[in-house]
């Protein structure tokens, strides 16, 4: 099991990207978490299969109809085990 933090920039919020990225990642059966962050980003925690944070990443990429990504920075991690299911944080 491992771990990725990604931070997504672009047009993100407010376009039911967390939405999205937590459909995606149940669909994967990733556990974890999406948050919009102050700056306009959205920071999104996934614990998983290696090929399976592989394929969310490729999603969280192309985002849904109405986003406009145009960047993912992703951190690499151990799994730390403390998600029993992926949410989405309200901050």
């Amino acid at each position: 099991m491992e771990r990725i933090e990604a931070i997504v920039s672009g047009r993100v919020q407010m376009v039911m990207y967390r939405d999205f990225a937590q459909r995606k990642a149940r669909g994967l059966k990733l556990v974890g978490e999406v948050q919009n962050l102050p700056n306009g980003t959205v920071r999104v925690i996934a614990e998983g299969e290696r090929k399976d944070l592989e394929r969310y990443i490729g999603k969280l990429r192309r985002g849904p109809l109405l986003a406009d990504v145009s960047g993912v920075e992703v951190s690499w991690k151990d799994a730390t085990g403390m998600y029993e299911k992926f949410s989405i944080t309200y901050a």
